[in-house]
């Protein structure tokens, strides 16, 4: 299917954000690769060793609706560029955290980094906002595609850096400020409109009880917090699985970057699978997946059971998220675009959080070794698993769905 004539501008939006992805993009595996090595290192409880991760993707859940509402009255650029002020400056304390050796000072840097998260949480519905409907589920795809560079960049930095200062891990920090201060330029190219400021008889759209309540806007949304959160839950642990079952953190950088590069690689065809079977079915097909990654993940800790799990758990997230993202993109008006998307943001993660949160209890505190623990985080995939699955079997069983389709 072609896209229409006027997906010029769409075109143009979506190269900036596919770069934006693949370069500023790269900061996240490299600080998921060692924000839980770093933690165990600094924290006085191994329990505690992925709350940098978790206080990352608390900073995004807490300022998805404030970065939501700021784009909605200034524009997606401005959001933007506040994203990555948030990366650098997270970088900066994070990397004096570890200069001092200070956990709290670490997990304060964690959180401004947070901000560029949720940023980076809205390039794929700034993708879709100049688009047409035919091109948009390739808009997303696309931009999330970007994704591929960053798995290839972000981990060889680490690799690099890691321990090119004689404080480990404070090379990465220093090269994440600078990713973060040469990336912002990116967006002075974008050319996304400044949403017009309604007037007093301007429509406004459905409140957000109303959004939460519509079937399918709450389907995509549990879909949606259940991959992304199932997904960071196996891979905030999967570093520290590696290294605790006596394999160099260097296959844990490989292992990330195998996971990171399955997230994104199917995106140059997760739009065109979506236009010819249906959001639906490319959902549920991303859910059967993630289930298929913790079955293997329990067969052994063997190198190439954490590759092949790592690599299934990409999948499955980008067909989960990405099939979400579109379905949530299709069932929202223009005037309700700024509350729905900071909303899902929200509880997407929300979500994370928690996952991450319980990521290194379950991994540091669950038995007595590395493979115990990481068998509990991949036993903890099940009941999530039922819930989103059940949620979209009920949506496409639902008698409106039926008739849809007859």
């Amino acid at each position: 299917m072609s896209a229409a004539p006027t997906d010029t501008r769409a075109r143009r939006n979506v190269t900036v954000l596919v770069l934006a992805q693949a370069f500023l993009g790269a900061q996240m595996p490299m600080i998921f690769t060692i924000g839980g090595l770093a933690g165990q290192s600094l924290a006085t409880n191994l329990c505690f060793a992925t709350l940098p991760i978790s206080l990352i993707v608390l900073g995004s859940m807490l300022s998805a609706t404030p970065l939501s509402a700021i784009m909605q009255r200034y524009g997606r650029r401005t959001g933007f560029f506040i994203g990555t002020l948030g990366g650098a400056l997270g970088g900066v304390v994070g990397a004096t955290g570890l200069y001092y050796a200070s956990f709290p000072l670490f997990l304060a840097g964690s959180l401004l980094t947070g901000i560029y998260m949720s940023a980076q949480g809205f390039y794929r519905f700034a993708a879709a906002d100049t688009a047409s409907d035919a091109f948009r589920p390739r808009a997303i795809s696309y931009v999330m595609a970007g994704g591929l560079a960053s798995a290839i960049i972000g981990p060889q930095v680490v690799k690099v850096t890691a321990d090119a200062m004689v404080i480990p891990f404070m090379g990465t920090y220093v090269a994440v400020i600078a990713t973060n201060v040469i990336g912002s330029l990116l967006f002075l190219f974008i050319d996304i409109p400044r949403p017009e400021a309604p007037g007093a008889d301007a429509p406004k759209g459905r409140s957000r009880w109303e959004l939460l309540t519509t079937p399918r806007i709450a389907v995509a949304m549990i879909c949606a917090m259940v991959s992304y959160a199932l997904m960071n839950l196996m891979m905030t642990s999967t570093p520290l699985a590696v290294v605790g079952c006596g394999f160099d953190k260097s296959y844990a950088a490989d292992v990330v970057t195998a996971h990171v590069l399955a997230m994104f690689a199917p995106s140059f065809f997760t739009g065109h699978l979506i236009n010819r079977f249906g959001v639906e079915k490319i959902v549920a097909t991303g859910l059967a997946i993630l289930a298929g990654s913790g079955a293997v993940a329990l067969q052994g800790v063997q190198l190439e059971n954490f590759f092949i799990a790592l690599v299934l758990l990409g999948l499955g997230w980008n067909f989960g998220f990405i099939g979400a993202t579109t379905m949530l993109a299709g069932a929202h008006t223009k005037e309700e675009r700024g509350r729905m998307q900071g909303m899902n943001d929200l509880f997407v993660f929300g979500g994370v959080t928690l996952a991450s949160l319980a990521s290194g209890g379950l991994m540091n505190c669950s038995g007595g070794s590395a493979q115990e623990g990481w068998t509990a985080v991949t036993l903890a995939m099940a009941p999530f698993l039922a819930l989103a699955g059940g949620a979209l079997i009920w949506l496409v069983m639902r008698p409106e769905a039926r008739r849809a389709r007859l």
